[in-house]
């Protein structure tokens, strides 16, 4: 057996890119307005579960326009190698990889999350998300 030597990619049409793109706008949006609600503890975890969507949709929303493909794998780190690929994409494969790094306790941990990192994780979904709008528009 030869081990892959590349990410497993799936094909994107322009239509795909621009349904990713909205999921990436909409996830963003109530995050904002979870984050911004302060009324329940676990608001700030359910605020950085929805910046992390935001990003992995952003995410495919610029790999498919750029490559007309996406990652298709399991591991999300996939996708931050293939976004770093492209031209001008560094920073948005840097905003990935941080908000992949809490993706876990955000979606899936059994504790509170803070306010102020909650606030960071939005922070990077909206730059993943200005990021994608920029390049949607520049090619």
């Amino acid at each position: 057996m030869t081990p892959r030597s590349g990410p497993r990619m799936q094909p994107m049409t322009a239509a795909e890119v621009q349904v990713r793109a909205e999921a990436a706008r909409k996830f963003l949006e109530v995050a904002r307005m979870v984050e911004d609600d302060t009324s329940d503890p676990a608001l700030p975890r359910v605020a950085s579960a929805l910046a992390v969507l935001a990003g992995i949709a952003a995410s495919d929303a610029v790999c498919g326009h750029v490559l007309h493909e996406r990652p298709q794998g399991q591991d999300h780190q996939e996708a931050v190698r293939v976004l770093s690929s492209i031209r001008g994409a560094d920073e948005l494969a840097t905003s990935l990889r941080r908000l992949l790094a809490d993706k876990t306790t955000s979606q899936y941990g059994t504790t509170y999350m803070t306010a102020q990192k909650a606030a960071s994780m939005v922070r990077y979904a909206e730059k993943l998300v200005e990021g994608m709008e920029q390049q949607l528009r520049s090619r």
